[in-house]
């Protein structure tokens, strides 16, 4: 009896001592799962190294970048709207014969140019006998010619056609409350739909009819053509700007880029041009307001920025490996 008492307490003490064992072991696990949390903290949330790149003076300048200190300007609500460019009243002319007879020379082709005054043709005139010639009223070019050597010509039959485009209109069309915004004065940016050329201009008028149909009417714009470059019938898109207010801070439409899906600029400290992150609010097609993420006073890439963030993708591929 003795003997199974005591095999009984041995028993007990045995447990007892097992169950306690098991307990101060727990705490010590539990201790080392947050120690081995915080350990994983720092590569959870470090933070990415800025995008830079560092390119001399030298070579930036040789490059075409160029910079601008950040500044307040103004920004303008623009209105798109379609177009086309048209020759300026009076700037075609009509080269007709003045009496019939028959055409002894032409001096000139399609596409010459001419000055005002300089003789285009001569005609033996049938009413005398005698040879007359045919001077362009106005200096151009030669857009038609209506007359063989050896041919007739009637009395004021058109002989030739010269035009002169130094200056073209670009009629847009403004339709229904469009009308109320567009005034004489207005800043326009125009873009030929064929290639995406751009100019600029004022808006000249605004044509008083209507047209019916459409209920639309034309804000018209006087172009400088002096490099022929603005066809007659050429089609455009026109911005508008209708209403301008000013803004903290304003960069050049060129100067943004997008970096890792985020519109960014490159601000500059010395040689070391840096992507920035930035918030963009309203703008034109010159200029765009930044909310957030630039001030004042910094220096940005205003033209061939793009090369910045070139070099700044390609440095960051030869890190990765």
């Amino acid at each position: 009896m003795k003997n199974s008492i005591s095999m009984t307490v041995l028993a007990m003490a045995l447990l007892l001592s097992l169950i306690a064992c098991g307990n101060s072991a727990a705490p010590t696990d539990a201790a080392a799962e947050p120690e081995k949390e915080m350990g994983e903290k720092p590569s959870e949330h470090e933070e990415e190294a800025p995008e830079s790149t560092s390119i001399t003076r030298a070579d930036a300048d040789a490059n075409g970048v160029k910079v601008a200190v950040v500044a307040s300007g103004q920004v303008s609500n623009e209105m798109e709207v379609q177009g086309v460019v048209r020759a300026i009243d009076g700037s075609v002319a009509q080269v007709s014969a003045r009496y019939p007879g028959r055409v002894t020379a032409l001096r000139v082709n399609v596409g010459d140019k001419v000055s005002a005054g300089q003789n285009l043709a001569s005609i033996e005139s049938n009413l005398s006998l005698s040879v007359y010639g045919v001077a362009s009223p106005i200096a151009g070019v030669v857009l038609s010619r209506q007359a063989q050597t050896g041919g007739g010509a009637a009395e004021g039959q058109t002989l030739f056609e010269v035009a002169n485009f130094a200056r073209v209109w670009a009629d847009l069309a403004v339709f229904g409350r469009q009308i109320i915004d567009v005034r004489p004065g207005q800043s326009v940016s125009l873009e030929r739909l064929y290639d995406g050329k751009q100019i600029s201009g004022t808006v000249d008028s605004v044509l008083p009819g209507t047209t019916s149909a459409s209920q639309s009417t034309v804000a018209r714009v006087t172009l400088d053509n002096s490099d022929q470059q603005w066809r007659p019938g050429t089609a455009v898109t026109g911005k508008i700007a209708t209403l301008t207010r000013d803004a903290a801070v304003v960069v050049p439409r060129g100067a943004v880029q997008t970096m890792d899906g985020h519109d960014s600029v490159f601000v500059r400290k010395g040689d070391v041009y840096t992507a920035r992150a930035v918030t963009l609010g309203e703008g034109d097609a010159r200029v765009v307001e930044v909310i957030e993420g630039l001030q004042a006073g910094e220096e940005v890439v205003v033209e061939q920025s793009y090369l910045i963030k070139a070099d700044i993708e390609k440095s960051g591929a030869s890190h990765e490996h």
